[in-house]
């Protein structure tokens, strides 16, 4: 079995496949990450836990954004799993062409996504919203290249900057609001942070495809935290909460016969 393990900002989001299968999925915050024995216990129970031997784990697949948590985890997988991790990272098989100007610079989580996207959607033209910590736009050619794309503050923390740098604005539930109009303070926040939201997603898939695509239409696949959140917008030809772990599945196995 496979253990990906998807490192954010905000939440480490693990996943064991057994072949294409995927098996479970848990989250962990990554604040605190813990030590390496504090992870590999975690991981270990949380296996137990849902009907998973962690002796059955034979390979360990990393993709992080968070640079300190790199040796936490390669340690925790090399001694609790005995297994020397995948990282994907630069420098790696991908199946992808990256043309940012400097591809070192695209975090890993957006490649992954990439990858996972291209393979869903073979011979399309793609591009990924990532609805986490941050908002990000990952665009794909149906070719394979990577294209780059854009990132912008995601709702939780547009919500939580008005809440800290405001005197008077409290803190609220991310929700879809009733309506527009905003008749309480907390409503008021709630359909700001949401229709703003949908209002620069889709202002910015309009925008990447006339750019990219010359105006052509291409699969639009949702993924992260809030994405569910977004779905009555009709913006996603469809949401894939899993969609960086299955892309860091791909990664691995390329680099497994590399």
């Amino acid at each position: 079995m496979l253990l990906c393990l998807d490192v954010g900002n905000t939440q480490l989001h693990g996943g064991v496949f057994a072949g294409d299968a995927l098996k479970l999925q848990f989250r962990k915050s990554t604040h605190p990450l813990g030590s390496s024995d504090e992870l590999g216990v975690f991981f270990a129970a949380v296996l137990r836990e849902n009907g998973v031997d962690p002796r059955e784990i034979a390979q360990v697949a990393i993709c992080s954004v968070v640079p300190p948590a790199a040796y936490a985890l390669r340690a925790a997988s090399v001694k609790y799993f005995r297994a020397e991790p995948f990282v994907l990272q630069a420098g790696v098989k991908t199946g992808l062409k990256i043309r940012y100007r400097n591809p070192a610079e695209v975090g890993a989580d957006r490649v992954a996504n990439a990858i996972a996207a291209t393979q869903r959607h073979p011979g399309r033209d793609a591009i990924v919203v990532d609805c986490g910590t941050a908002t990000t736009f990952d665009v794909v050619t149906a070719a394979g290249d990577y294209l780059g794309g854009a990132i912008m503050p995601g709702v939780g923390l547009s919500a939580e900057m008005l809440s800290a740098r405001t005197a008077k604005l409290p803190a609220v539930e991310i929700a879809r609001p009733e309506a527009a109009l905003g008749r309480t303070s907390v409503e008021s926040i709630q359909s700001g942070l949401y229709h703003g939201h949908a209002g620069a997603i889709r202002h910015l898939l309009a925008t990447l495809a006339a750019e990219s695509f010359a105006g052509s239409k291409p699969v639009v696949v949702g993924t992260g935290g809030f994405a569910r959140m977004f779905e009555a917008e009709r913006l996603f030809d469809e949401v894939v909460p899993e969609l960086v772990l299955l892309g860091l599945r791909h990664a691995a196995r390329l680099n497994a016969t590399a």
